[in-house]
């Protein structure tokens, strides 16, 4: 990675409905505390992004949302030509080569993705072994967000919309904040 003078990201898909994730909330004594949760409609925000991490420079989080609000024929989800677009963002964003390390997602592995990183010569691919989420750092990130938007009840997608880039938003101007994603993992990114 050093010799290449690239950027080592880490990649991952996560996605919000409009029902919260559940979190601990205090309510009165004897009382189960409750949270009215409307959920009417459809709508759904789909997120991905890498973590990204060069010796000498701050950690860097790249991100795209989707947001679907339940049309007929509208794509539910990211394709092979939005996870490129994606990448050529971050590449223009950081400026350098990307060795990129990410799941056996579905749309990861097919030939369209095959053919679509063979055109980029400044990425390098790596993949996770099966079934290890606890090494991809940017699940740290989708479990902060999630449980930042613990108990929380958006009224519509465009409510739930802004609460997600508000708070994406923080994470990405607190580099200290990733580079705690990445000690969780347990990595060991920083040459000796």
């Amino acid at each position: 990675m050093r010799d290449r003078d690239a950027w080592l990201c880490f990649a991952d898909e996560a996605g919000q409905l409009l029902r919260p994730p559940k979190a601990c909330t205090w309510s009165r004594r004897g009382r189960p505390s409750l949270v009215r949760v409307r959920a009417a409609g459809s709508g759904r925000i789909s997120l991905a992004g890498p973590v990204c991490q060069k010796v000498d420079r701050r950690t860097r989080l790249v991100l795209r949302m989707m947001v679907h609000r339940g049309r007929k024929g509208e794509k539910k989800g990211f394709r092979e030509k939005d996870f490129a677009s994606l990448l050529d963002a971050a590449h223009q964003q950081l400026g350098g080569n990307i060795v990129l390390v990410w799941d056996d997602y579905n749309h990861h592995v097919d030939a369209a993705m095959r053919e679509l990183i063979g055109k980029r010569p400044w990425l390098t691919l790596f993949r996770f072994p099966t079934c290890t989420p606890d090494l991809n750092l940017a699940e740290g990130v989708w479990a902060h967000l999630k449980k930042s938007l613990g108990n929380l009840a958006p009224c519509s997608i465009d409510d739930l919309d802004g609460l997600v880039r508000t708070r994406l938003k923080r994470m990405q101007y607190r580099p200290d904040l990733l580079d705690g994603f990445i000690a969780e993992t347990g990595l060991i990114t920083t040459p000796p």
